[in-house]
């Protein structure tokens, strides 16, 4: 098997949660970011992204920390930077569910084609919005919810960073970087309960999912 670098960009301020670093709210008695490094302990090494002048948490052995850059791209670049892994997962400390059942799909997937991605179907109406009104319907069957981890080998990945410096270009996913470069991004069924805290209310559903989470 391919060695594997989880890189985990956390310099978040939480300003729409409404409280920060978002990486070190508590749900379910344990930050967001101690779910996750929990989460990929069988990783041959994890780097975190902390926010500047915050200072780096107890962690195993395997888990070492950078200082985050501007933008989450930014963070990401110095992650990937210091990666030993010939794969690399690039994971959203708010995202503090991960499926073991995804991420194998994910390293089956990468291992063949270099790049891939867990998305879930959108299941509400989908509409654009027109001066505040609402305007056309979109065929929600066309498009899809992206989540992570994203993962890549790491060569492809650094290339794609490369071409996106070059360029002065930001994107707020890996997986855009790599389209970019013209590399083919693979889709594998993700999961709902690997989903993204970002506003107040979501915190409360985390809260629910924590007290039954058992995988």
């Amino acid at each position: 098997m391919a060695t594997v670098s989880v890189l985990i960009p956390a310099a978040g301020s939480g300003v729409r949660l409404g409280r920060g670093p978002k990486a070190f709210v508590r749900v379910g008695g344990k930050t967001l970011l101690e779910w996750v490094l929990g989460a990929f302990a069988w990783a041959d090494e994890i780097r975190v992204a902390l926010p500047p002048n915050v200072a780096p948490p107890k962690a195993a052995a395997n888990v070492s920390f950078v200082t985050g850059g501007g933008e989450r791209q930014d963070s990401v670049a110095r992650l990937l930077a210091g990666a030993r892994g010939e794969v690399v997962l690039v994971h959203d400390a708010a995202r503090p569910f991960v499926v073991p059942e995804v991420t194998d799909r994910l390293l089956e997937t990468v291992a063949l084609s270099g790049a891939a991605v867990p998305v879930v179907s959108v299941p509400d109406t989908l509409i654009e919005p027109e001066d505040g009104r609402y305007g056309p319907a979109l065929e929600r069957s066309r498009y899809a919810l992206v989540q992570t981890p994203q993962a890549f080998f790491r060569e492809v990945l650094a290339e794609a960073h490369q071409l996106a410096r070059a360029r002065g270009h930001y994107a707020t996913d890996e997986a855009q970087l790599v389209k970019m470069l013209g590399y083919p991004v693979e889709l594998v069924p993700g999961d709902r309960r690997m989903f993204k805290i970002t506003y107040p209310e979501d915190l409360a559903l985390a809260e629910a999912l924590a007290a039954s989470w058992r995988v």
